[in-house]
């Protein structure tokens, strides 16, 4: 029984395709049956019911799936130890990243990370919120920065707390004291400017509206908190954005205002769950418990104490 053909069975078992399985391995459909089939043959029993459109695990490929996913994962942990040890760490990770990334600690992150693994080839994959989330949830990238949706963790994967971040209301300087805060029901008489259906923000703010029974008209949708302001300028309407967002940071031509009850999201690192994380990735997720015990630059000037570090806002 060797490692491979272990990566082809739980391959197959997750993908529920051989032909997914195949892309997924980087390998030709029938270089993963053949394998398939040695495998059942030497342990004298089918692994798998073959249907119509779908492959699904027998009892006996239920029974060798845990075996076979800590066999993968002691062989990558082994794989990972020595490559550490010799610092050459190599193969490719994948980042999912929503918006406003550059006022936080990630990129700090990211450039020691490059320092100490400069093998390993690192993709910054730029999306919203929900897209990021299927998208590691079905493999194709490595993990994500993303908003944490209202009604709790994110579902089908693992997750970190990067930080507690707040929705506050941007109007034009002089148009009210930054220090008096705006109740959700003056907010709500607009015109809003705020994120778009598409960003996992956006959730979050129609939730907290509706927990107070009001109805949150957006006159104005755009994930690009830039946009936003440049909107605000040109006086259409208050936006709703992220109090940490870099482009707020000491802008004379706005007042930022907290809301009232203050509307909190989560912003959280995530990756597939179910899986044991790849090299890249357990190096990546190591290097940020190690980093997070040091001191950083803050990027929110007024920051909530229930932050998360390495990080500040982020958009999406």
């Amino acid at each position: 029984m060797e490692l491979r053909t272990l990566e082809y069975f739980v391959a197959v078992a997750e993908e529920r395709s051989f032909t997914r399985a195949a892309a997924r391995c980087h390998v030709v459909q029938p270089a993963i049956s053949q394998q398939i089939q040695a495998l059942e043959k030497e342990l004298g029993e089918p692994l798998f019911e073959r249907l119509p459109r779908q492959v699904v695990l027998t009892s006996g490929g239920a029974a060798l799936l845990p075996h076979a996913r800590a066999c993968l994962a002691s062989a990558a942990s082994a794989v990972l130890e020595f490559a550490e040890r010799s610092g050459l760490l190599g193969g490719s990770f994948a980042l999912g990243t929503v918006g406003g990334l550059e006022g936080t600690g990630v990129p700090r992150l990211l450039g020691e990370y490059h320092r100490r693994y400069p093998r390993v080839a690192v993709s910054l994959v730029g999306a919203s919120s929900p897209s990021l989330l299927a998208k590691v949830r079905a493999g194709e990238i490595d993990a994500a920065v993303v908003a944490g949706p209202p009604d709790g963790e994110p579902a089908g994967v693992a997750s970190r707390v990067l930080l507690e971040d707040r929705i506050v209301a941007v109007l034009p300087a002089g148009s009210r004291p930054a220090d008096r805060p705006m109740s959700l029901d003056e907010a709500v008489r607009g015109p809003v400017i705020s994120y778009g259906p598409d960003s996992g923000v956006h959730a979050f703010i129609r939730a907290a509206f509706a927990a107070e029974g009001l109805r949150l008209d957006i006159a104005c949708a755009t994930n690009d908190v830039a946009l936003q302001l440049a909107l605000v300028a040109e006086r259409i309407g208050i936006a709703l954005t992220s109090r940490a967002s870099p482009v707020l940071a000491a802008d004379r031509r706005f007042v930022v205002v907290p809301l009232e009850p203050a509307v909190r999201l989560r912003k959280v690192f995530v990756w597939r769950a179910g899986t044991r994380p790849s090299a890249p990735l357990r190096a990546f997720l190591d290097l940020w418990t190690e980093l997070s015990d040091r001191p950083a630059r803050a990027a929110d000037p007024d920051p909530d104490p229930a932050a998360a570090d390495p990080g500040a806002a982020v958009d999406g």
